[in-house]
């Protein structure tokens, strides 16, 4: 009889080196933790594109302010939201930043020629907030209502709040674009996707937390 132990299979995983299980099954653990990582970011990506509404809309409700500030860069339903709430009679004065087309469209909206000033120079909602507030200073507003679409609502108040914090602001958004229907026929979808970006944007450059 052959008592001689038979040769090891080198493909049998019992006979291998004893570092070799512990290396593989880090291995596979750093997989698992890569996928749940990918995982977790796309539920998180599609959780924020689907959920945009109640993240990136700030509606602080009806309120009585002394201004009307109605933002430049979207003349989809902005213009025409801040001549309703001026003939509600939520202010009596109205400043458009960023936009001189919007005084024809709050004319045609109601709105007297006497009750518009128009800031003109500024390029994005930084600017919008800085270059309005030598305005707001001259007509002494306390108390000031901000018109913009509803997905930059969150980013535009908080804006204002960081340049002039000694004013109460409010937010009253155009809703344009809400209907989940136009968001790709219509591209809305391509804007509030960009605004999550913005607002780490602005969060880094100019400290706006959108907390």
């Amino acid at each position: 009889m052959n008592d001689e132990p038979a040769p090891s299979n080198p493909q049998d995983p019992q006979t291998e080196h004893p570092e070799v299980l512990p290396s593989r099954r880090k291995a596979n653990r750093r997989k698992i933790i890569a996928l749940a990582v990918i995982l977790g970011l796309a539920l998180s990506c599609l959780g924020a594109y689907w959920f945009s509404p109640q993240l990136l809309c700030i509606d602080t409700g009806p309120i009585k302010a002394d201004v009307i500030v109605v933002l430049g860069g979207d003349t989809n339903g902005r213009p025409e939201h801040a001549a309703a709430l001026f003939r509600q009679g939520c202010a009596s004065n109205i400043v458009a930043s960023g936009r001189e087309i919007y005084r024809q469209i709050l004319l045609t909206g109601g709105v007297p020629e006497s009750a518009i000033q128009l800031e003109t120079e500024s390029r994005n909602t930084m600017e919008n907030a800085k270059y309005c507030l030598p305005i707001l200073k001259r007509m002494g507003a306390k108390r000031v209502i901000i018109v913009t679409s509803w997905y930059h609502s969150r980013r535009a108040l908080k804006c204002f709040e960081k340049v002039a914090p000694e004013i109460a602001f409010y937010s009253r958004p155009s809703y344009a674009g809400l209907d989940r229907a136009q968001w790709s026929r219509n591209g809305f979808g391509v804007h509030f996707r960009a605004e999550y970006v913005k607002l780490l944007g602005y969060w880094v450059r100019y400290g706006v937390s959108p907390f």
